[in-house]
């Protein structure tokens, strides 16, 4: 028989909301027999934008009530004090109370962060938890954490980093020994701050496949797994990559739309500049994963449409089905215990 995986969706969430989470919601579902969701959020405005789309409420899409709802920029604390009926804290609980084995919402990060760490707790060993999503490289893809959620970091918490981030890769790539980098401002020893010279040390000594430092180039050539670095390198590296890419697109237009001649070669030139955008598109590379928790969470980017938002249903379905969180917690116990007795 086959194993059900029930995850709670966040539908409030988002720069869109229920118009897009419902949708993604249908689609994601007929694509999986083994999965069911359920929307959390208000049920009547659920239960129409479910007949929008030609579905209605069952066994695998299942409505739970809420009558509050997190706002976009609302202060981490007062939505963990003030909303405990909110779509995002509900769903949040499925996971707790053992409803829903995921959680997946494009609400406030900084909420659902603080929200998703009061009620799951951190793993044992784990100081923060981190984000972590996949970047488009020439060879297949890199995962990078933490993009933001810890501006601030011991060597201790980055070599917890490097844990999550391997098992992570090593679980859902089915990568047995993934390659590990420290992101740094260069490749010598000497380089780098001290948090990062004692990472090195601890993931050195450790049994991961420690390939030493990399640059921000490196993340996108593909010959490294995971690239680890504190959340306010990681989220500063994110951020110039999307505004570089917006940039590269903004010149190729005005280029293209420069003379009539250019705009012809325009037309001759779409195939590969079609393929290209298939290729890059951010909705495949959609979901980041919150690691380090006591349960599976995440987050979709705040303006998704309902093609990324199932990409992110898609990594929360995987993590389930790989055991992600348990696997982390048997990965850092073992590699603890060894450092305790070396």
């Amino acid at each position: 028989m086959t194993r059900m995986i029930t995850i709670a969706l966040d539908a409030m969430g988002g720069d869109i909301g229920p118009s897009v989470t419902v949708p993604a919601a249908v689609e994601t579902v007929a694509r999986h027999d083994d999965l069911a969701l359920i929307l959390v959020g208000d049920e009547q405005t659920l239960r129409a934008e479910l007949a929008q789309a030609g579905a209605t409420e069952g066994e695998r899409v299942r409505i739970l009530h809420t009558t509050q709802t997190v706002g976009m920029d609302e202060p981490p604390a007062q939505a963990l004090r003030g909303k405990k009926d909110s779509s995002m804290r509900v769903a949040i609980n499925l996971v707790k109370d053992g409803g829903a084995q995921a959680c997946v919402s494009a609400g406030n990060t900084g909420a659902l962060m603080a929200t998703a760490k009061y009620v799951l707790k951190t793993l044992p060993g784990i100081d923060r938890p981190a984000i972590c999503t996949t970047i488009p490289a020439v060879k297949g893809h890199t995962y990078v954490l933490d993009l933001g959620a810890n501006v601030d970091c011991s060597a201790e918490q980055l070599y917890q980093f490097a844990v999550m981030g391997s098992v992570l890769v090593g679980a859902v790539d089915n990568r047995p020994r993934p390659r590990v980098g420290l992101l740094n401002i260069g490749q010598e020893d000497i380089k780098g701050n001290d948090q990062v010279r004692g990472a090195a040390q601890l993931i050195e000594a450790s049994d991961l496949n420690y390939i030493g430092f990399v640059e921000g180039t490196d993340i996108f050539l593909g010959d490294v797994d995971v690239v680890v670095c504190d959340g306010f390198a990681g989220n500063v590296a994110l951020k110039t990559m999307e505004g570089a890419s917006k940039t590269i697109a903004h010149f190729l237009r005005e280029e293209f739309h420069r003379s009539w001649l250019t705009r012809l070669s325009g037309l001759f030139a779409m195939p590969v500049l079609n393929a290209l955008k298939r290729r890059i598109d951010p909705r495949k590379y959609n979901g980041a994963s919150f690691l380090g928790l006591g349960g599976i969470v995440v987050k979709s980017h705040g303006s998704s449409d309902a093609v990324a938002l199932q990409t992110a249903i898609e990594v929360a379905r995987l993590e389930v089905e790989k055991a992600v969180p348990a696997r982390i917690d048997s990965q850092l116990e073992a590699l603890l215990a060894r450092r305790a007795t070396a």
